[in-house]
């Protein structure tokens, strides 16, 4: 059977749909064990704009004519246990925050690829509607890129070096014990 740009187009519509649920599942043990509140936070707004996310794509499945359906998608599967094993060996450590939000920046680099290029071929399918959902997802997707970028170098990064946010600007290391420097 040969297969054409429409099959693509479904098959990785349901990868994103499949990936969309998975972050969903796993953000809230994200924010419980991000440190900071700056991450918790943007790690809640994430979680919620991804419920919109999955509603979204349950309306592009409904725009094309096609029920929603899942595919599993490895590369989400392959973040996720990165996030675990992130968690197991970093919990509780100034470090833990900084490779939580790689991670969440790595699901948000995959997201932008896909949604981008499925809003590329619903334009070439003729899905103008579904182009149109897809664009708004991405721009969310690529504003939450940026909020996190900015929470990593504001203060993430920074607290993960051992610096505390007051003398962060000064890169000068926080004291962490009792001895005298």
């Amino acid at each position: 059977m040969v297969k054409l740009l429409e099959d693509l187009f479904l098959d990785t519509l349901k990868d994103v749909y499949f990936a969309e649920q998975k972050i969903v599942a796993a953000l809230p043990e994200l924010e419980a064990v991000a440190l900071h509140p700056q991450l918790k936070s943007a790690l809640r707004k994430h979680f919620d704009e991804t419920k919109v996310h999955v509603a979204r794509l349950e309306a592009i499945f409904n725009v094309i004519g096609a029920e929603p359906e899942t595919k599993i998608c490895n590369a989400i599967l392959g973040i996720t246990d990165e996030a675990a094993e992130i968690i197991a060996e970093y919990k509780s450590s100034p470090a833990l925050d900084a490779g939580l939000l790689a991670t969440a920046q790595a699901v948000e680099h995959y997201e932008m690829s896909r949604y981008g290029t499925l809003r590329t071929w619903a334009l070439e399918l003729g899905y103008e509607e579904a182009a149109e959902i897809l664009q708004t997802t991405l721009s969310e997707e690529e504003a939450s890129d940026l909020a996190l970028t900015t929470i990593a170098i504001s203060v993430v990064n920074r607290n993960a070096e051992g610096m505390d946010e007051a003398t962060a600007g000064d890169s000068v290391p926080a004291k962490s014990s009792g001895f005298p420097r």
